[in-house]
């Protein structure tokens, strides 16, 4: 069964499912950031076959998120680095991770956490306006049009009563 492609939709929420929507990605992209480059270290981390962990290897590649070095000549072996747009996925984890600790836990408590080695304090994703620096929640936020919206749908967009 062929996929619907999201690539060119004019939303980046649904060019970013467009890469990062399958279940196993973003468990990949968490491995990273523990520390895990290798293929086979890859497969002893999750529970994914051979087959689909190379897939998703080479499209987070492809797409830019993750950059294959070679780190033995004989034999020729690769490691997956984070490429600055894949570091900056970081985020998206730390806010899934306090919202599933939040909402999944089971009232056992986080099964991870994060600690802010700056400060020295254990911490969780917030959320914040990139202005004033204030905490946000979908009450606080106004969506609006911006201008790599399309033009040819924006008579459509405003329509709908959901944009002003």
């Amino acid at each position: 069964m062929r996929r619907t492609s999201f690539a060119r939709w004019p939303c980046s929420i649904a060019r970013a499912v467009d890469i990062l929507g399958d279940w196993w990605t973003p468990l990949i992209l968490r491995e990273v950031f523990y520390g895990v480059r290798r293929f086979d270290d890859f497969e002893q981390a999750l529970p994914i076959s051979r087959n689909v962990l190379a897939q998703r290897l080479r499209r987070l590649v492809d797409e830019g998120l993750l950059d294959r070095v070679p780190y033995s000549e004989r034999p020729l072996r690769f490691e997956y680095q984070p490429t600055e747009m894949g570091r900056e996925f970081w985020s998206v984890l730390a806010a899934m991770s306090a919202w599933g600790d939040r909402w999944l836990d089971g009232g056992k408590g986080p099964p991870i956490v994060l600690h802010h080695t700056e400060c020295d304090h254990d911490m969780a994703a917030t959320v914040v306006c990139s202005h004033c620096r204030q905490p946000i929640s979908a009450d606080d936020v106004q969506s609006r049009l911006g201008p790599g919206y399309p033009d040819r749908l924006r008579r459509k967009a405003r329509a709908t009563g959901r944009f002003g």
